[in-house]
């Protein structure tokens, strides 16, 4: 059951949801939401009471000892936070938790109950996947729509997947059926370099986000992070032959699948998002 603080009245809220584990390649959906919860101060609204969704044999509580050796425990579970964005008109609800081991259905009703009463008017579920991209390339941004009609107006590139699915999955049917509309956005994590961080995919989440709510959001230090990131796994590239071998055959790939998509509306539209952060940033 969801342990509430108070119910308060939010402004056209939505919803950024992210998990750690299965849908969480190289921690880049859960990092955004950190990220987030961070750069925007967010206070907590909500949290789940682990022992119904968590099995502690497999999601196991963390001890931690601080001052005069004192110990206390960290419990597996989802949280809920609220922040309202500097120069945006609407409230955001964070999600940030770790896919639960059981109860998935009763999981995702308790969390539709709880948007509807505040208002949620969309979902954004955040995930990403390990992939045989380039690191060297734009990390690709796929994902799913709760409806045709709203990935057409979001201009979503529609994942073709199919086969086992995780909270992410499951969670966006359950807002379909409340009638709440609901985004997955996934990012590809580059399989050969799958340990986390992973400030490059975590950045295209939130580059994406900010073209498809309309809210600008606050990268801090991701750009810089992104860059070294790709810097070091070019020098571990290069140590391996066989490994710099396969980023090249992946390079041209990439780059023989996409050339016809480099023009036009892609270009105007990564103009615009530079345009508009070059304008907000000359402001502040």
């Amino acid at each position: 059951m969801i342990e509430l603080e108070g119910l308060p009245e939010l402004v056209d809220p939505v919803l950024i949801a992210a998990f750690e584990g299965w849908n969480d390649a190289g921690e880049a959906s859960s990092g955004a939401i950190a990220h987030l919860e961070a750069e925007w101060k967010a206070t907590e609204l909500a949290s789940f009471d682990p022992e119904d969704y968590y099995d502690f044999q497999v999601t196991r509580p963390i001890v931690e000892v601080g001052e005069g050796l004192t110990r206390s425990i960290t419990w597996p579970t989802t949280r809920l936070y609220v922040a309202r964005p500097p120069g945006a008109d609407r409230d955001v609800i964070l999600l940030r938790g770790i896919e639960p081991n059981m109860r998935w259905r009763s999981f995702c009703a308790e969390i539709i109950e709880l948007c509807q009463k505040l208002g949620v008017e969309l979902a954004v579920l955040l995930g990403a996947l390990l992939n045989d991209s380039p690191h060297t390339r734009p990390v690709p941004i796929v994902g799913s729509a709760s409806d045709e009609n709203l990935a057409r107006a979001i201009n979503l590139e529609l994942s073709r997947y199919e086969g086992p699915t995780g909270i992410v999955g499951v969670l966006q049917q359950a807002f379909g059926t409340a009638d709440i509309p609901a985004v997955s956005l996934w990012a590809s994590v580059p399989h050969y370099v799958a340990q986390p961080p992973s400030p490059k995919a975590t950045l295209a989440l939130l580059s994406r986000m900010e073209e498809l709510l309309k809210i600008p959001m606050p990268l801090g230090e991701l750009a810089e992070e992104a860059r070294a990131w790709e810097h070091g796994v070019d020098e571990l590239a290069a140590q391996d032959s066989e490994v710099a071998d396969y980023v090249r055959e992946l390079e041209e790939r990439k780059d023989a699948t996409e050339l016809p998509e480099a023009s036009g509306d892609a270009i105007a539209a990564e103009f615009e998002r530079y345009l508009r952060r070059r304008d907000r940033d000359g402001d502040g």
